[in-house]
Formats: C-alpha cells, sequence, structure tokens
C-alpha cells in the first residue's frame, strides 16, 4: 500500500493517458491539482477560461494520433461559468476536451434546497451535464481505472467533452491504495463491423457519384488511403469539419458544398444521382435549410457512428450506416479498387465537373472592387498561395472571416484546417490558433473579423507571454460585418449595435499590438502581398496583420432566405444561389439528362 496525495495520483492517470499539457486559469479551489500537474506536465496559464478551453479543444484535433493530449484546469464557480461555450462548442463539433473544476471542501457543499454554502460554490456538474458526455462530481477518490475509464469516454466513439469535479478536500487528501499505475483499459478502437457490400456495387453502377468526406474520418485514414481517393474516378467533396482531408489541386476535387460553399459545389451536388457521405452528420448548413430539395436524384447513404445522427429525419437519407467512419472507407476503397464494374460515365461526370468549376470562379464579380479597401474573397485566394502542406489555418467560427475563407481557401495536401461552426461563436479563432500553435511546430495562420476578436482580445498576452509565431489577419471592417447584412436585408438598414456608429467601441489595433509588444502591419490593399509581407509570413515572431475591408462590401454567393408572411423563415435550395446566374451560364452548369 502506498500513501499519496490523491491530486498526484489524478495527474499521473492522466500522464498514463497520453495528456502532456494543462491549460489553465489558477484559482484556490484547484489549488492541489495545479500544484500536482505543475511538478508533471507542461502548464500553460491563460488570461481567460474560455481561451483554455477552445486551445485544449485545437490542441487535441490536431493530434489525433495521440502522441499529445491537453486538459483543461478551472477553479470553481466563475472558473467553470466561463468555461462554458468552450465545453458547448467541442460537444456540438463531437470533439475531445476534458475538464477538470475545483469545487469547494465536501463539508460546504449546498444540500437541499440551498443556492450555496461555498464560496463560490456552484453546482458545476449539473450546469453542464447537458452540454457533456459525462459530468460527475467526484465526492471521494475513485480507484484509479474508474477514473481512467471516466477519462476515455471522451476520446471513444463520437467524442465528446468530460468534466469532472473534484473538492478541493478531496483533491488534497491522501489516496490509500494499491498502486496500480499502466492499469488496462477496455479496447478504444471500434468494433469490427462488416459493410453490406451491395451499396458498394450499386454506388459502382451509378452515373453520377460524389463521395463527400466528414470531419468524422480521422485525418491518418485520409492520408494513408490518399493515393486510392487519387486514382478513384469519382468526385470527392468535403464538409468543413473535413475540409482537410483532401488537397484542393486534386483533378477530382469538387470543393464544399453548404449554406456558405462554393456555388460549383452546390451545383455540382445537387445534380448527383449518388452520395455516400462518410463522418458527417450532414446538418443543416450541409444540406440548406431547404433540406427536403437537397440532391433530389440522389441515393444518399449516411455513415455515422451516431444512430441518433441517423434518425433525425433530415435529409431524407436512403440508407442509414452506423459504423466507425475510417472502417467504411477503407472498405468501399478496398471494393473500388478491385472491382471492375465501375461505371464508365464517371469519366464524362468528372470531366463535367471541370467545365462547372471553370465556369464558377471562386471570387465572383458580384462582389464590386471598393477603392481603397481590400476583397476579401481575392485576399484569401492570394494568401493560399503561400500556404505549404505543413500549415495550420484557423479561420474564425462565425461570420464573414469564416466564410469568406471557407469558400475561397484553396488548401494544399496536408494543410491542416480547424474551425468550430457549430456554436458559431465569435473569436473562438483566437482560442484555436494559440492551440494549434502549442500543439505542432507549423505555422500557424489565424483568419479572423475585428467584432470577433475583440470577445477575446486578452489572449493576445498568452500569444506574446508564450511567444507563439501565430500569424493573424484581422479582417478590419469596423464591427459585425454579418449583423450589419441581416439588418440591411431584412429591417432596411436600421442598423443597431453593429458598428461604431451605432454604439459598438473598436480600439486602435496598431495600439493593441503594441502594447502586447506584438508585431503589427497593415496590409496595403494596392498590393496586399508586398515584400514586407512574405517576409513577416515566414518569420519567428507573432504577426498581426490588419486587412482592410470596407462595410459596404458584398459577400457573394450565398443562400437566400425570406421571411414569410408568418414570421418564419424560408430558405432557397443549394443550388439557387443570390446572385442568380446568367440563364445561359446557369443552363451550361446542368447535364442535359
Amino acid at each position: 500500500m502506498i500513501q499519496e496525495k490523491y491530486s498526484d495520483c489524478l495527474i499521473d492517470w492522466l500522464s498514463d493517458l497520453g495528456y502532456t499539457h494543462c491549460f489553465f486559469l489558477a484559482g484556490g479551489n484547484i489549488m492541489h491539482l495545479l500544484h500536482s500537474a505543475s511538478q508533471r506536465m507542461t502548464c500553460i496559464p491563460f488570461a481567460h477560461e474560455v481561451t483554455a478551453g477552445i486551445a485544449a479543444e485545437y490542441f487535441n484535433e490536431l493530434n489525433q494520433s495521440h502522441e499529445k493530449r491537453a486538459f483543461v484546469l478551472v477553479t470553481a464557480g466563475p472558473g467553470l461559468t466561463n468555461l462554458v461555450t468552450a465545453i458547448a462548442g467541442a460537444y456540438l463539433e463531437s470533439r475531445e476536451l476534458l475538464v477538470l473544476g475545483g469545487q469547494v471542501k465536501t463539508q460546504d457543499l449546498a444540500t437541499d434546497a440551498l443556492r450555496q454554502r461555498g464560496i463560490q460554490e456552484i453546482n458545476g456538474s449539473k450546469l453542464v451535464s447537458n452540454i457533456t458526455k459525462v459530468s460527475r462530481t467526484i465526492s471521494e477518490p475513485l480507484p484509479e481505472l474508474d477514473f481512467k475509464q471516466l477519462v476515455s469516454v471522451g476520446f471513444t466513439a463520437r467524442k465528446g467533452p468530460v468534466f469532472l469535479e473534484i473538492p478541493l478536500d478531496v483533491q488534497g487528501g491522501s489516496a490509500s491504495h494499491t498502486f496500480t499505475r499502466g492499469v488496462d483499459l477496455p479496447s478504444t478502437l471500434p468494433k469490427e463491423c462488416k459493410v453490406d457490400q451491395s451499396i458498394f456495387l450499386d454506388f459502382a453502377k451509378c452515373s453520377r457519384p460524389i463521395l463527400l468526406l466528414g470531419g468524422g474520418l480521422s485525418r491518418r485514414i485520409c492520408e494513408d488511403n490518399y493515393s486510392k481517393l487519387q486514382d478513384l474516378n469519382v468526385p470527392v467533396m468535403t464538409t468543413w469539419n473535413g475540409a482537410d482531408r483532401y488537397g484542393s489541386s486534386e483533378k477530382n476535387y469538387w470543393g464544399r458544398p453548404n449554406t456558405w460553399g462554393q456555388r460549383y459545389s452546390n451545383i455540382l451536388i445537387q445534380q448527383s444521382d449518388f452520395i455516400v457521405a462518410i463522418g458527417t452528420r450532414l446538418g443543416l448548413q450541409q444540406t440548406g435549410f431547404n433540406w427536403e430539395n437537397f440532391a433530389p436524384a440522389a441515393r444518399i447513404v449516411q455513415v455515422d457512428i451516431d444512430s441518433a445522427e441517423l434518425q433525425k429525419g433530415h435529409p431524407k437519407v436512403s440508407e442509414a450506416v452506423c459504423l466507425d467512419a475510417d472502417q467504411f472507407l477503407v472498405s468501399l476503397l478496398d471494393f473500388l479498387g478491385k472491382n471492375d464494374q465501375v461505371n464508365v460515365a464517371w469519366s464524362n461526370w468528372l470531366e463535367f465537373g471541370q467545365t462547372v468549376k471553370d465556369k464558377l470562379p471562386l471570387s465572383e464579380s458580384a462582389n464590386k472592387p471598393i477603392a481603397g479597401h481590400i476583397n476579401p474573397y481575392d485576399f484569401v485566394i492570394g494568401l493560399s498561395s503561400f500556404l505549404n502542406s505543413s500549415d495550420v489555418v484557423i479561420p474564425s467560427s462565425s461570420g464573414s472571416s469564416m466564410t469568406v475563407t471557407m469558400q475561397s481557401l484553396l488548401q494544399p495536401r496536408g494543410c491542416r484546417v480547424v474551425t468550430n461552426k457549430s456554436l458559431a461563436s465569435m473569436g473562438y479563432g483566437l482560442g484555436g490558433a494559440i492551440g494549434a500553435c502549442l500543439s505542432t511546430t507549423s505555422r500557424v495562420i489565424h483568419i479572423e473579423g475585428d467584432g470577433g476578436y475583440l470577445q477575446n482580445i486578452q489572449d493576445l498576452g498568452t500569444i506574446r507571454r508564450q511567444r507563439l509565431p501565430i500569424k493573424t489577419f484581422i479582417f478590419s471592417n469596423g464591427g459585425y460585418a454579418s449583423i450589419r447584412m441581416t439588418q440591411l436585408s431584412y429591417f432596411n438598414g436600421q442598423y443597431v449595435g453593429c458598428d461604431e456608429a451605432t454604439g459598438l467601441a473598436l480600439p486602435d489595433w496598431r495600439l493593441l499590438a503594441n502594447s502586447f509588444g506584438v508585431n503589427f502591419y497593415e496590409i496595403n490593399p494596392e498590393n496586399p502581398f508586398d515584400p514586407e509581407v512574405i517576409s513577416r509570413l515566414n518569420s519567428a515572431d507573432p504577426e498581426f496583420f490588419l486587412v482592410p475591408i470596407s462595410q459596404e462590401q458584398t459577400y457573394f454567393p450565398k443562400i437566400t432566405s425570406r421571411v414569410s408572411s408568418s414570421g418564419s423563415m424560408e430558405s432557397n435550395p443549394l443550388h439557387l444561389m443570390t446572385p442568380d446566374l446568367d440563364p445561359v451560364l446557369f443552363r451550361e452548369c446542368y447535364l442535359s439528362n
């Protein structure tokens, strides 16, 4: 028997599970856990808990091979409430996020009808129970295996947050236990499942196939099977979460269909007769809000590990396959590689798709140039030409900076792209970029809007303190561009709280960056990628670039919605993006049969 402080045991067990980093904001109710972690792990302090949580989510998302993991350590009360946005984001995107929360001593916990007994006490496990896979208060020391099993729930099957709240006296108490470090856990590998081969055979016989790769597919499996995807005579599309599973320069790459997708991608997916969607929940952003008219002529096979996603009722799915996405993709590619019954019409389909791509540029003429400002679509396309295969791109998670990036980015093979679009929380990119930079030695490029960046501005200091060479591009359009567009479109330009004129205060970005000790440079609209920008892109320092975008900038193409007479919203299907195409061009983008 070994007498040891329980917090030491917990951190040792996390180390066994591959955790190497602790992101935290110090507080009294985590003092034992923080002391133990500081002796055993790389501990990174943050200025705000939400940034720490987002950083841990992105850190883990970029380390799917699990050679290292990060968890978040927050104190009771405001430490947890500040973190709720990050927990919700990781839950909606099905990403690993372990949170250890402090709590008052067990004798100070409120009981019965009491709102609070201990200082800063709040019922944390109940608070986040609906946005976690596990949410539990550990009121007495758990054995090693029990604790590890709770933690492992977060990174098995459909991933998601785990919150474990540990009272101060439990953290600091003695743990009398049989020392069994390295205890075996049940296998975290998905069970081997056989796929109905008739699906593969029917897919091989169809005329207009599309393979849609989602974020449920691991980067490793896609890279291991990359040559098979290249050789496949089938169009490959990706979701936003799966954006980096395939390179944009491949001959059979057909982009990212979405409510804010590329126009050519949306038009082509609507003409498919057979879609195999692997590792995607086919949410409303993917299918459009008018989901009844998503790919109307297609047989849709959806592959997802969560049966609830397969049973939600939208879109209309022909076959719902509850299976690990990696297993399904490998089986499908093996079948198609050995089968000689592949339809020869696929070549015609690919050729047609290329003609549509050529006719519909990513930067559309509907977005007129504005003197003294930069067209953001042209800017992202230009930035893409300087990307390499080891880069990490972190778009923001809401607003025009994200939608423009996801519509225009041309990612090379190997370049990783991570965003969190489900919660669509402003300011998410800053924490994501920090987590990405702490997880890899690759160059990290962060794109954010000025209004969104304002949300988590305090952790610009974390970039400076940790000497993180993040390249941040701020789209400076004087506030909230997407909110401004909504108020223009639906309320005749009655603007409220979206810019300086309507009450929003923005900082002097040069002064702000300099006050944190971060290099600042304003992009020249006449020469956005001048030698100075290129030099700073390749520097070893954090760089803050201001990209001047006009408040009058338009953001096309997009799916237009209307307010019906009943007050509800009605949306166009994916292929009918605004502005309308010239009728002759529209007909040229559709097969005659």
